[in-house]
C-alpha cells in the first residue's frame, strides 16, 4: 500500500464523518459515511441509506463509489469507512466486491471510528482475499 499523506488522510476521515451525520438510517439508527479517493485526487462521498423492505438498504460504501464513478473517476485508491460509536466497521460482502472491482492494486481501506484517533488500515487483499476482479 502507498504512503498516503496523513494530512490527507485526515481530511478523508473528516469528510466521512461528517457525511455519516447525512445517512438515512430511522430503523437501525446506524449511521455510516464513506469518502473515496480516485485516481485524479476527487474525494467523493456517501452516507447508508435505509428502507422500509431491508433488502433495498444501500450501503455508504456503495453510494459513494457510485458517486466517484458518476463523476468521472475510475480507480478507487482510498476508501473511509467510518460507523456509529466506537465500534470499527469493515465493508459487507457486497461492498467488498464493488471496492474490489474499483479499487487498484495498493488502494488504502480505513476503518475509523465515530470519534477519537482508533482506526484499522487494510488492503483489498485483507477485505476479499482471493475476490473475483478483472
Amino acid at each position: 500500500m502507498t504512503n498516503l499523506p496523513e494530512s490527507t488522510l485526515e481530511r478523508l476521515i473528516e469528510t466521512a464523518r461528517a457525511v455519516r451525520l447525512n445517512a438515512y438510517a430511522p430503523y437501525s439508527k446506524f449511521w455510516v459515511g464513506a469518502a473515496v479517493l480516485d485516481e485524479g485526487g476527487t474525494i467523493s462521498v456517501g452516507c447508508n441509506m435505509e428502507n422500509g423492505a431491508y433488502p433495498l438498504g444501500t450501503c455508504a460504501e456503495a453510494v459513494a463509489l457510485g458517486s466517484m464513478v458518476a463523476s468521472g473517476g475510475k480507480e478507487c485508491r482510498v476508501i473511509v469507512i467510518v460507523g456509529t460509536g466506537d465500534t470499527l466497521i469493515t465493508p459487507c460482502g457486497g461492498c467488498r466486491q464493488r471496492i474490489a472491482e474499483l479499487a487498484v492494486a495498493d488502494t488504502e481501506i480505513y476503518c475509523v471510528a465515530e470519534t477519537g484517533d482508533e482506526r484499522k488500515k487494510l488492503s483489498v487483499d485483507d477485505v476479499l482475499p482471493n475476490g473475483f476482479r478483472l
